[in-house]
């Protein structure tokens, strides 16, 4: 069973379409990036893929759940980070914890589901301080410790280290990756070509709405007889 398999997947606004029938799959505890220039679809289509926004046509399954069957089955194994998420500023970082962990208290023990994000976001005694104390870098920490506190079997992160200095980066990528060494799939959308190329085990580049390329990362380099995913980039969007 795949994690995500795509098939065909348009979503339209009216006549203008922002995906224009794009197919691709991640496999189960995979790190698959979508890249892309802005605009091109790919916030579009984490959105549709975390049931956010509804599939004009084409047919998606995660893990073996149909997206538009049965959205309500998908979103017991989906987290997802939009890159524009916020956190509720009056509350302390330990408070939006416990406030989320309240809408999974029928999957697991939210202190413990606490305890894990406090943990990930690692903002020591910071994390009983307000949020609209926070730094952009930190009030990150804390949403992608969000996401990742409840061990889903799909992690969907759009931008995951934006606002974190080199060091915090390095960190949270480390916490992606011990997650998926414990059986989560993820589908992260990044502008770092550098982390694309450190995390992913394959990429597909949309420009568009279509998919343009995909394959791995030596793959991409070897085609494109580049030196960097990022310019494998620039010469497939060129």
């Amino acid at each position: 069973m795949f994690a995500v398999e795509i098939n065909d997947l348009v979503k339209s606004y009216g006549p203008f379409k922002a995906v224009k029938g794009i197919s691709f799959s991640v496999s189960e505890e995979e790190v698959f990036g979508l890249i892309g220039p802005n605009g091109a679809g790919k916030t579009t289509t984490l959105r549709v893929l975390s049931t956010l926004i509804e599939v004009t046509s084409g047919k998606v399954t995660i893990f073996g759940h149909d997206l538009v069957k049965e959205a309500s089955e998908v979103r017991k194994v989906i987290s997802y980070l939009p890159e524009d998420a916020g956190a509720y500023k009056n509350m302390t970082g330990r408070e939006y914890l416990k406030f989320i962990s309240r809408f999974f208290h029928d999957l697991q023990d939210s202190n413990a589901m606490v305890d894990k994000a406090i943990a990930i976001a690692q903002l020591g005694e910071r994390i009983d301080d307000k949020i609209d104390t926070y730094s952009k870098g930190m009030a990150r920490k804390l949403l992608v410790a969000r996401a990742l506190m409840i061990g889903p079997k799909l992690a969907i992160l759009d931008e995951p280290t934006s606002g974190l200095d080199v060091l915090n980066a390095q960190e949270i990528r480390k916490v992606i990756k011990k997650t998926v060494s414990e059986g989560t799939s993820v589908l992260l959308s990044s502008h770092n070509m550098l982390e694309v190329e450190l995390m992913c085990d394959r990429i597909a580049l949309i420009d568009d709405g279509l998919i343009i390329e995909s394959g791995t990362p030596i793959e991409l380099k070897r085609k494109y007889n580049a030196t960097n995913i990022e310019e494998v980039f620039v010469g497939a969007v060129r």
